[in-house]
């Protein structure tokens, strides 16, 4: 999924049951993980764990390419006792792709 972080815009603390690779493609983002930021420019790969809590936050308008795998995992859909804030960003769309 490619998506659109705006500048000032964020996606708080949060976490996916897969694991989720981030290419920053284009402009800056800052990243909070485990206490710790990192600001990341275009060229910037951001790997996480599943599970692994994480928030970034756009310092410039940013393009952001995510990967999710395997996608589902196990659980994903299962219900959760606890809510979360996970959310993607309002202009971010997810559609399939045509095979070649």
């Amino acid at each position: 999924m490619v998506f659109d972080l705006r500048s000032g815009e964020e996606l708080g603390n949060h976490h996916v049951r897969e694991r989720a690779v981030i290419e920053v493609i284009s402009g800056r983002v800052r990243l909070e993980v485990a206490g710790a930021t990192a600001d990341c420019e275009a060229g910037t790969l951001l790997i996480f764990d599943p599970g692994e809590r994480h928030a970034l936050r756009g310092l410039e308008d940013a393009r952001l390419l995510l990967v999710l795998a395997p996608w589902p995992a196990a659980g994903h859909n299962a219900p959760s006792k606890t809510f979360h804030d996970q959310h993607l960003p309002a202009n971010a769309t997810v559609e399939p792709i045509d095979p070649p």
